[in-house]
């Protein structure tokens, strides 16, 4: 793989994986924020509690130490190129529905809304960018092309 990838990949994964750790050392600020954007479906709310019982932590806490090691393991494997489309796919839905829940900018007025915005515009442009890890993987085949014929 050229160096500029590999070095733009390492420099991408960055984010994931410092996002991640900045979770995991502040559980409870996470949960916190999760708590506030967060519904549980009542539904799901019998199994939670049992889930809550066995673990003596709330939902919300559990979610935060789950996704600040999802972002971690995740960032790391498309830094190190380890399954790289699989990770990519994953962390393609994480964005898509992170953002939907928390920079929901079309929930506020104009002037207020305008850093969600930007943030949601972000995290866009980050989708794109999985996007080309998940389609180039771990690098072109040299039998098989990497795109077909399109």
């Amino acid at each position: 793989m050229p160096a500029l990838i590999t070095f733009g990949r390492i420099l991408f994964a960055v984010l994931f994986v410092y996002t991640g750790a900045t979770k995991l050392f502040a559980i409870q600020a996470t949960s916190d924020f999760i708590a506030a954007k967060v519904a549980i479906p009542a539904v799901l709310a019998p199994y939670t509690a049992q889930v809550e019982t066995m673990t003596g932590m709330t939902t919300p806490q559990m979610l935060a130490i789950g996704v600040g090691v999802f972002e971690v393991i995740a960032g790391l494997m498309i830094a190190l190129n380890v399954l790289a489309r699989f990770f990519a796919i994953l962390l393609i839905i994480f964005t898509l529905v992170a953002t939907f829940y928390f920079h929901d900018f079309w929930n506020q007025a104009p002037p207020d809304n305008a850093k969600t915005l930007i943030d949601a515009l972000k995290n866009l442009s980050l989708v794109g960018a999985l996007f080309i890890i998940a389609g180039y993987g771990k690098g072109p085949r040299s039998v098989e092309p990497a795109y077909g014929d399109v």
